[in-house]
């Protein structure tokens, strides 16, 4: 299947206002041959390195550290049971507890008395052996037993990649064991075992994050990406690689996750090429391949010299007349295998529909991402002129706006046949008001088609040769067909957020929202922006649970 998840051919909108002076095909950066236009720096998505990596984490452990005063190691066994969000630590705390908050998390802190320090030796009650009381660990919740035990155990779990709450080894005790003790008794054993708890303690941080994932990019950049608020994002990593913050997979509004994951699995499977075989073929008896009638004759004859019947596909002699196969009889008409085959063939004309108008715009985008070279030398010709004006943001914004179209309307075609079908909504719609809809739709989505194809055609216009009248009325109508695209694409959002998933009853769709400059571009999160960034997300957290509190 041919489709975006390849990122040669990026582009995004410059954040800069449609009509700023200091827009340029500057903008538009080559960045390991990733082609994207430029964010500012003030992005709300942020880029989390593996030098930011700690840092961040410090900042959430530090957060919870002081408002409970816990230590490091219980904190982070309660951010990593409740998914390392605070805000949902603070709401269970204030609504359920801290006793409550604790044993969810399998966190105790009760001041237990050590019982290794008033014994000199001590049974372990896993190996059953008698050793110096200084051969045995004793965890938070008062369980004690000896190190090469504690190491087995540890190390078994490390393994097993579970070693990010590691609960104690003694029965029904869910407490999480101190991440201190086991890095101590792991490291005097085994060294590389070490290593690999603390990475995964630090990618917890990520892949227990409902708000921070893996870039996806291949090969992977090592970078994370983490987002404020709403997870329904298309975002850009600093590598060049663009996602859906949802599924992870390419970006692909205003599909859906799940209609993109089922085009896509269409499309790569090719299944809808095996449904036309088995609407138009039938397997032969003998060899077992797919035979294609090409006459009216119902006595088919295959490569392997098999004669058969196409009615029932039993096999049969040569010898028939007009209206029987010597020595054969079908029995009687069924219904169904003809209903069958007839919706299947209907399906499958349905499918090359929208795949190739989807292909179509695939491929349109892939070719004009070739403009790019063809604008900037029109543009230094016309800076050449001592005449025409010097600002030609006109023209990259227009560029800008063409890329972004033309992905929405490729994206469009699977959402259509998804959304107008009956795989996914058989039960949703009536069949009248599916086809009210899908008339709704088809009318909008061919005014952006229209008009998306009238941009193509000014941009490709050789304006840099035009005499100065003729290319401030160039500027014009681009500058026109820009805000008109522009336009109709947020109205096509509009109709697919308000008029057609949420009329839903049944199941829930989410897209990406419109962004009229384009995919967010990530940037890089700094340790100040990480401190200004705790301090402003939880600034009133503090007030407002003292005030519950005191209550």
């Amino acid at each position: 299947m041919e489709d975006y998840a390849d990122s040669d051919n990026e582009f995004y909108y410059n954040e800069e206002e449609e009509d700023d002076d200091d827009n340029s095909l500057n903008s538009i950066q080559d960045v390991n041959n990733h082609v994207f236009f430029s964010h500012p720096s003030g992005s709300s998505i942020k880029v989390i390195t593996k030098e930011s990596l700690r840092v961040a984490q410090k900042e959430d452990l530090h957060r919870i550290m002081d408002l409970l005063s816990l230590k490091e190691h219980h904190a982070r066994t309660l951010l990593i049971h409740y998914r390392w969000d605070v805000e949902k630590i603070l709401a269970v705390l204030v609504e359920r507890g801290k006793d409550h908050l604790y044993v969810d998390a399998g966190v105790r802190v009760t001041d237990n008395a050590n019982p290794c320090s008033s014994s000199s030796f001590l049974v372990c009650d896993i190996c059953i052996e008698e050793r110096p009381a200084n051969k045995f660990t004793t965890m938070d919740c008062g369980h004690y037993f000896c190190n090469d035990c504690w190491t087995e155990h540890f190390i078994v779990r490390i393994n097993e990649g579970q070693s990010r709450r590691v609960r104690c080894m003694a029965h029904k005790c869910n407490a999480i064991c101190d991440d201190g003790k086991i890095r101590n008794l792991v490291s005097m054993r085994d060294s590389a075992a070490a290593e690999k708890f603390d990475r995964f303690l630090l990618e917890s941080y990520i892949e227990d994050n409902k708000r921070v994932k893996w870039c996806p990019s291949v090969p992977h950049c090592g970078n994370a990406i983490r987002v404020e608020e709403n997870d329904f994002f298309e975002v850009e990593c600093t590598c060049g690689h663009q996602f859906c913050f949802s599924c992870s997979c390419e970006a692909h509004s205003p599909c859906s996750c799940l209609m993109w994951k089922l085009w896509a699995k269409k499309c790569q499977d090719e299944s809808e090429t095996v449904n036309w075989i088995t609407s138009h073929t039938k397997p032969c008896p003998k060899c077992h391949k797919p035979v294609e009638k090409n006459g009216g004759c119902n006595l088919v004859v295959c490569v392997c010299s098999q004669a058969f019947c196409w009615l029932c596909g039993g096999a049969t002699g040569r010898e028939h007349t007009w209206s029987s196969i010597a020595g054969h009889s079908c029995g009687r008409f069924k219904e169904d295998d003809l209903n069958k085959t007839e919706r299947a063939k209907k399906d499958w004309w349905r499918y090359i529909h929208y795949h190739n108008r989807y292909k179509a715009h695939t491929d349109s985008y892939k070719l004009e991402a070739k403009l790019k070279e063809t604008i900037q030398q029109k543009i230094t010709s016309l800076e050449d002129r001592e005449t025409t004006s010097k600002d030609f943001s006109w023209v990259t914004n227009g560029l800008c706006r063409l890329f972004r179209s033309r992905r929405i309307l490729s994206y469009s075609y699977p959402f259509a046949y998804y959304m107008f079908g009956v795989e996914l909504f058989p039960d949703e719609l009536t069949m009248e008001e599916r086809e009210i809809k899908k008339n709704l739709f088809e009318d909008q989505q061919q005014q952006l088609e229209a008009n998306v194809e009238k941009l193509s055609l000014c941009l490709e216009e050789p304006f840099h040769t035009f005499e100065d009248d003729k290319v401030m009325e160039t500027r014009m109508r681009i500058i026109t067909m820009t805000n008109i695209v522009d336009n109709l694409c947020r109205k096509m959002y509009e109709c697919i957020e308000n008029d057609l998933l949420e009329s839903l009853q049944h199941t829930t769709h989410k897209i990406a929202p419109y962004r009229s400059k384009g995919v967010e571009k990530a940037s890089q999160l700094s340790d100040g922006q990480i401190q200004n960034y705790t301090c402003d997300k939880y600034s009133g957290s503090n007030v407002i649970l003292m005030k519950r509190m005191s209550r």
